[in-house]
């Protein structure tokens, strides 16, 4: 087996590969069982969509481990972006303007509607199912109305619901808090300065901003209608034009850039485990403004993207830079 990132850690005393959950769900629950039984772990920490979906749908299993994150339904939940948009606008949040498909055949609707492009085209969720499997649809942006056709007529009927959203130009903001028991016991944020892809992705170069409070106290209202607990990061645009912050998502894990926190001075998994324990941590919400990270090569992935492919090819809008 070849090591991971993770296992090459000197704080890392094994690593074992198990079933991936997106296509062995079943594989991979027996294997984190096992797993647990036999090397007697105290806590549990799933860090990706699918394998939290299949942990926490099977919390009993895990008797004696600690899995320090929020019932099964608050998670599937906050995971469906229809659902979290309505809620967040309940709380004076703007969120872009969309139309929801709920079915293939309501594509239809699409042919009288006011269309405003450039559009994004998402599922309401990230990991879906099909057939008592999970499936994993992407994000599409489209620039004109032939191009949504042939985008719909590419997604298979398990793809749905979907959303035809109002596509926010400008910078990503990424709203990090650390929820227990009622008490917010940690707060970051960053912005975004590239993406993979370039059209909107994954942070592959990032700041550490100071919190706007504002944006905190709305945020924290948006998780606590969903009764959570643990780590969440709300995922915000900044219209270029206006500089309203606009919802995009919340993702009910740790994130991908988890290193640049811990690098401000805000460290999410210690402060996690802590609290799972009973250890009553001290909130932290002050760290150091300016901090950058950067993953190389998805840095890389990012320029050669750019160098190789249009603006039109990467569904860059006139305004990005």
């Amino acid at each position: 087996m070849a090591r991971s990132l993770a296992g090459a850690s000197r704080y890392s005393r094994a690593q074992h590969q198990v079933p991936d959950p997106l296509t062995n769900r079943i594989g991979f629950l027996q294997a984190v069982e096992e797993l647990v039984r036999r090397w007697q772990i105290e806590i549990l920490l799933p860090v990706t969509d699918p394998s939290l979906l299949a942990i926490l749908g099977e919390r009993d299993r895990f008797q004696g481990a600690l899995v320090p994150f929020p019932p099964h339904l608050s998670f599937r939940e906050i995971s469906d972006k229809e659902r979290v948009l309505e809620q967040a606008s309940m709380l004076g949040i703007a969120t872009p303007s969309q139309i929801v498909l709920a079915h293939p055949e309501d594509r239809s609707r699409l042919d009288s509607a006011d269309l405003r492009f450039p559009l994004v085209l998402k599922p309401t969720r990230s990991v879906g199912e099909a057939n008592g499997q999970p499936l994993k649809v992407g994000v599409e942006h489209v620039a004109d109305r032939s191009t949504l056709v042939a985008a719909l007529q590419r997604l298979p009927a398990q793809a749905y619901p979907l959303l035809v959203q109002q596509r926010v130009v400008g910078p990503g903001v990424g709203l990090f808090l650390l929820l227990w028991q009622g008490e917010m016991l940690a707060v970051f944020s960053h912005r975004r300065i590239r993406e993979k892809p370039p059209s909107g992705g994954v942070s592959v170069y990032r700041e550490s901003i100071p919190a706007d409070p504002s944006l905190v106290e709305r945020s924290r209202a948006l998780l606590e209608r969903f009764h959570w607990r643990g780590v969440a990061m709300v995922e915000y645009k900044l219209d270029a034009a206006t500089g309203t912050p606009y919802l995009m998502e919340v993702n009910g894990r740790f994130w991908g850039s988890l290193q640049l926190a811990v690098d401000a001075g805000v460290d999410f998994p210690v402060l996690l485990v802590e609290a799972a324990l009973g250890r009553a941590p001290r909130p932290v919400t002050d760290y150091r403004a300016g901090v950058r990270s950067r993953w190389w090569w998805g840095d890389v992935d990012h320029l050669l993207a750019r160098l190789r492919r249009s603006r039109a090819q990467l569904a860059l809008p006139p305004e990005a830079p």
